[in-house]
């Protein structure tokens, strides 16, 4: 399985191309999430999967090994059996905490409410 996440543009060297950098290293599906719930402390595998029941387990490997490549997540294995994985964020995902926080206060009062609308009432 090819791991090496393919960048969408040739040049990142224009005025607002910072923006658009930091949301390639951390957009996809459910990255925000894992580096949200990664903000209170390591977890393993399955407790990634438990907060994140939408994505498959071939997916959820995939967006951690683009994490780790980025450097925004350590994966830590340790030589036992059954073999024993934790996540944790580093230095640079730990940066992220106050970003990942004031998305989650945006998104609560402006995105939910225009998507909620969107997907119309629940049955």
């Amino acid at each position: 399985m090819d791991t090496v996440k393919k960048t969408r543009y040739e040049s990142y060297a224009y005025e607002a191309c910072p923006v658009e950098a930091s949301l390639e290293l951390m957009g996809g599906k459910g990255k925000g999430m894992i580096l949200y719930h990664l903000i209170s402390g390591t977890k393993r595998f399955n407790e990634l999967r438990r907060h994140l029941v939408f994505i498959t387990a071939r997916m959820l490997t995939k967006q951690l090994r683009e994490l780790e490549e980025a450097g925004l997540i350590h994966r830590e294995v340790y030589p036992q059996v059954p073999p024993k994985v934790e996540y944790s964020l580093t230095a640079a995902g730990e940066s992220l905490t106050p970003i990942l926080l004031m998305l989650k206060s945006w998104g609560e009062e402006h995105a939910l409410p225009v998507l909620l609308k969107k997907q119309g009432p629940h049955p």
